[in-house]
């Protein structure tokens, strides 16, 4: 929540998201600790696509860290890079149309240090 207060904006204005989906779980519990789905009902929404590229918060367009081999050490980096990529419209496939704010929520040491930024297009 502090993420959002410094950036002074709320879940509702965040375009795309790259959470730390180390296991599937993650994602679900993530989702609805970042506000983007109440606490509950993270699983439904996604089941209903809801994070998919065109829902509501697309969440993981590059597939995630499991997309990726899960890259301990290079995990924060490689989501910071994909929002980047996002916001200048360099995604490709994975484009979300409109990105014009992301965040990425990366964590470590079984959840004992845990990092969210928000980036905005031309901020």
């Amino acid at each position: 929540r502090e993420a959002y207060k410094q950036a002074g904006l709320t879940p509702k204005d965040i375009d795309v998201c790259e959470l730390h989906d180390c296991f599937t779980i993650a994602e679900i519990i993530a989702s609805e600790g970042l506000g983007f789905f109440d606490h509950g009902k993270g699983s439904e929404a996604v089941g209903k696509g809801e994070t998919d590229i065109g829902g509501k918060i697309p969440i993981n367009p590059s597939g995630g860290l499991k997309a990726r081999g899960h890259p301990i050490g290079a995990t924060g980096a490689a989501q910071v890079y994909t929002i980047v990529k996002q916001l200048r419209k360099e995604a490709g496939d994975f484009q979300v149309d409109g990105a014009k704010v992301g965040m990425v929520d990366t964590l470590g040491g079984d959840f004992s240090v845990v990092c969210n930024l928000i980036l905005k297009r031309g901020w």
